[in-house]
């Protein structure tokens, strides 16, 4: 949520984040102005009239009984008058609210401009792509052979997008995130199991919703689960007021996630590539205020899901989205895309976004500085590790001729075996 004295003075700017990030007529950046404008007029008049209403209180009890009855008349009528406009204030408060939600961030000044994908830009390549002496196969045609990967059986049980990761995958796909995981609690996360069943006011607060709901399953308690535990870590301190010795707060989170892929038909059909569950390794910072701060460790939390990747000597790229491929609340993103030799493409597997106050100010997660004053953090999160898309890009990238899978060297310590084999 932006500041509204910012809106206020920054109409135009706002105006052009919504039509950047083809958010045309989601919100009405004049109307929420004016409503606001005309609350806070209506505010002072609210003030004047209770104090007009305290100082006929008190006239009250000191008057003759002659100018008494005057007084009670005239104090129904300030009552009466001032419940009107107490009405009225609480309606318009309400409007304002519900705009407000609907308002975006605005772009980081290096952002480039993009309607789609289209206008993302490269910025770094890394790893070398491998090269095959015979012509690679996709991870589905390879799990099936070798009996790790079964969507045939999860249609069945779960309908389209379901799957089950059988024997040896399942093994694999666990060590790869718990190798996720073990390197960030090397770099000082503090790991967290987090509840994935959350009231929707915490979307609400990390920008998931309203833009997003379509996309989320909701519980007949009318709970919404999560589609990554960035919702669970950033919420961790909603209400709270943190003291500026305690960031910057470095959490990582292992849940499941689950997407309805609403905007997915059609797409990624085959495989385990696009899912409606699955599980990922998160990372959530909270910061002090300031944007230099904020680029600097969104960069490094970029580093840390690279850090994965090269240790899994994975060839992929870094992208910088533009303003139309990203996500309302997103003041800056980077996807990274891991490379699919079936497909000969740069698939994504990651994506680092910061918001700076954002989420915070949804969220109320305040902290006190070293003079004293109350201000919002900063926010920022990162994937480390989703699969079974990582997972995916693996079994295709570590495929042999025989149809076996090598297991990266980084990952047997935790599979307890070096190759997975057909019949095997």
């Amino acid at each position: 949520m932006l500041d509204i004295k910012y809106i206020k003075e920054n109409k135009e700017i706002v105006k052009k984040a919504l039509n950047d990030k083809q958010l045309q007529g989601t919100v009405d950046i004049d109307l929420l102005v004016a409503t606001y404008d005309e609350y806070t007029e209506l505010l002072k008049k609210v003030e004047i009239h209770r104090n007009l209403r305290n100082s006929i209180s008190k006239d009250i009890s000191r008057v003759s009984p002659e100018e008494k009855q005057k007084l009670l008349e005239e104090a129904k009528h300030v009552k009466d008058e001032l419940q009107e406009m107490e009405e009225k204030l609480k309606v318009l408060k309400a409007k304002i609210d519900e705009l407000m939600l609907w308002v975006p961030n605005v772009p980081a000044k290096d952002v480039p401009f993009g309607e789609n994908e289209e206008g993302n830009t490269i910025i770094k390549q890394e790893g070398v792509v491998p090269e095959f002496s015979f012509e690679p196969k996709d991870h589905l045609e390879l799990g099936e052979a070798l009996g790790i990967i079964d969507t045939k059986r999860g249609a069945k049980l779960g309908g389209f997008r379901s799957y089950f990761l059988v024997g040896k995958g399942m093994l694999l796909e666990q060590a790869i995130l718990r190798y996720a995981l073990d390197h960030m609690v090397a770099q000082g996360f503090t790991p967290m199991n987090v509840p994935v069943m959350l009231d929707k006011k915490y979307f609400v607060g990390t920008g998931y919703f309203p833009w997003g709901s379509e996309d989320h399953y909701v519980t007949q308690d009318d709970l919404a689960l999560v589609g990554t535990a960035e919702v669970s870590l950033t919420s961790y301190y909603a209400d709270e007021v943190l003291d500026e010795s305690q960031l910057p707060v470095m959490l990582a989170g292992q849940s499941p996630c689950f997407r309805r892929e609403v905007g997915g038909y059609g797409k990624d059909t085959k495989g385990v590539f696009r899912v409606h569950y699955f599980t990922k390794v998160e990372q959530v910072v909270l910061l002090p205020e300031g944007e230099e701060l904020s680029v600097e460790w969104h960069d490094k939390m970029l580093g840390f899901a690279e850090d994965i990747l090269k240790g899994l000597n994975l060839s992929y790229r870094v992208l910088l989205m533009c303003t139309g491929d990203m996500g309302a609340g997103q003041r800056k993103k980077y996807d990274i895309e891991t490379w699919f030799p079936s497909q000969k493409i740069y698939r994504e597997t990651h994506s680092d976004s910061y918001f700076l106050d954002f989420q915070a100010r949804r969220l109320n997660i305040r902290y006190k500085d070293r003079e004293g004053k109350i201000k919002f953090v900063n926010t920022i999160n990162n994937t480390v590790a989703a699969t079974p898309r990582l997972l995916a890009a693996v079994i295709e990238n570590y495929q042999q001729k025989d149809g076996s899978i090598l297991v990266p060297e980084v990952l047997r310590k935790y599979t307890g075996f070096e190759k997975i084999e057909p019949n095997k």
